[in-house]
């Protein structure tokens, strides 16, 4: 593998906080390198740089190419410089990435599709549509951008949702101007100047582990941030440090360590409040979303943990954020008592009666929205599909596993299951397992040879390469049924999802 193709696939969370002091400049690597190659005109604007605006892992993903294709010989320390300099000056706004940070943060249960079948067909064929959608160009630069993807890729046209159009003839007279109109240049935000140093409250919830509750403390050094993050589960807790930094108007990129295991945050960073997604460095499938507020802020609930009472039984309830005090308010039908209240946890005693359903307290004069129930009338598995990747087996690129969970529900006012006024109770402890998906499946014997699921909901797949045990020596790739079985007083109940255990992901972009 050539150091270019290494370097690119580098998390950017980690480059990004991998040079806290630089020796050199974002501007003397534009003027020294990008130079070469592009024009600054009269005005200062260089041709072709300032016809487009990305996110960090966007203009990551251009310097690697710059370097790769076109020869730029950038030191680590360059790379990370102009690749800061460019988020900082010609970055998306927060408002611009909301609706697509799904595939910055690499969440492992979204959806990805296009405004319509034709852009989705288009442009989301061979990558996330979420690539097109986190940038912003010039008409002419969306034109350039489409006839460099077929001097890049030939073939495009005689592929699969192309050869059967006059694909050039629809990326000219109606993809580029869609582009254009939908996804203009703009204006760049202002980069964030302030000092975000502090003492943060948390909350999450890891899949498959459960919720947690804890603290974000950043301490300012030059142009980045010192980071702890500690992770307070219902058995354990787990502490990480490392670096992090704020780049353009919000965006959150650190790389931490509890001395075992590697983690990144990519979060975005607002009015004093972060939010996001942490996953572990070689193995993003595995992570959870967290959302993090000053300790001395306004008065606010993050999370309440578990939300849901199980009626006639005590429960302890767990509720994170800000300002919440001890002052209970409790309505009829629910009884109990603030046990602790410290360092942004409130841990409370309840017990709720009568009939199940929605319920909210008040501590501190925040309201909490819980559920009584009695039993799930119905459970579900998240996500419905995916995919694992086999892997490994001294081969250079890693497993991917899928993390499912068995998420309980009441029926609504409506009394039927699975309509929208359904009342969702959480993830439940359940006992999983995996079967043939279908008669294909049966006759390669997929469920034996693509992996394993553990009690957690955590499929593991097999391992890469030609298995002698299987027909024609085949890979250990397979088309299975994950089935959750969750027990109750008055029996069982189950549900079933789809997994594709598929081949190893063989180019890893930063944004997929």
């Amino acid at each position: 593998m050539k150091p270019s193709t290494r370097s690119a696939l580098l998390s950017c969370a980690a480059m990004f906080a991998a040079a806290p002091a630089l020796a050199v400049t974002g501007e003397e690597v534009m003027q020294n390198a990008c130079a070469a190659c592009h024009v600054q005109n009269e005005d200062g604007r260089w041709e072709r740089i300032d016809a487009a605006r990305k996110t960090p892992e966007g203009w990551d993903m251009t310097v690697t190419r710059m370097m790769r294709n076109h020869g730029v010989a950038l030191t680590p320390e360059e790379r990370t410089a102009i690749v800061r300099h460019l988020s900082d000056t010609r970055g998306l706004s927060l408002t611009e990435t909301a609706e697509r940070r799904y595939i910055l943060e690499r969440e492992p249960v979204a959806w990805d599709e296009g405004p319509d079948t034709q852009m989705t067909q288009t442009c989301g064929r061979c990558h996330s549509y979420a690539r097109v959608a986190l940038q912003r160009r010039t008409p002419e630069d969306w034109k350039h951008l489409v006839n460099f993807h077929l001097g890049q890729f030939p073939t495009l046209e005689y592929q699969a949702l192309a050869r059967d159009r006059d694909w050039w003839g629809i990326a000219q007279a109606e993809i580029i101007p869609f582009l254009a109109e939908h996804y203009p240049l703009g204006e760049a935000p202002a980069p964030f100047t302030g000092d975000a140093s502090g003492d943060y409250v948390l909350a999450g919830r890891q899949p498959g582990r459960g919720d947690y509750t804890g603290r974000l403390v950043l301490k300012k050094a030059g142009e980045d941030y010192e980071v702890t993050m500690t992770l307070d589960f219902a058995d354990s807790s787990q502490s990480f440090t490392g670096t992090g930094r704020i780049l353009g108007a919000g965006e959150w990129r650190a790389t931490l360590s509890d001395g075992k295991t590697a983690i990144r945050q990519v979060l975005a960073f607002e009015n004093g409040h972060f939010s996001g997604r942490w996953y572990h460095a070689d193995s993003d499938v595995i992570g959870g979303r967290l959302e993090a507020v000053r300790a001395d802020a306004s008065p606010l609930v993050l999370a309440a943990a578990p939300a849901r009472l199980k009626i006639g039984e005590e429960t302890l309830v767990r509720v994170a954020g800000t300002g919440l005090g001890e002052a209970l308010t409790l309505p009829e039908g629910v009884t109990g008592s603030v046990e602790s209240a410290a360092d942004g946890v409130a841990v409370l005693k309840l017990t709720a009666s009568g009939a199940p359903g929605p319920i909210s307290i008040e501590l501190g004069g925040q309201k909490v929205d819980l559920v009584a129930y009695d039993r799930p009338d119905r459970i579900s598995i998240t996500p419905e599909t995916t995919i694992a990747r086999i892997g490994g087996n001294g081969g250079p690129i890693p497993k991917v596993p899928a993390q499912f969970e068995a998420l309980g529900w009441l029926n609504g006012p409506d009394g039927q299951p699975d309509t929208g006024d359904d009342i969702p109770l959480g993830a439940f402890p359940a006992s999983w397992a995996t079967v043939d998906f279908d008669a294909e499946a049966e006759k390669m014997q997929d469920a034996k040879f693509a992996g394993s699921i553990s009690d957690t909901g955590l499929f593991t797949p097999a391992d890469a390469g030609p298995n002698p045990e299987r027909p024609m020596q085949t890979n250990n790739a397979g088309n299975l049924k994950v089935i959750a079985t969750v027990e109750t007083e008055t029996g069982p109940l189950s549900a079933e999802a789809h997994l594709y255990a598929t081949v190893q992901r063989f180019v890893d972009a930063p944004i997929r």
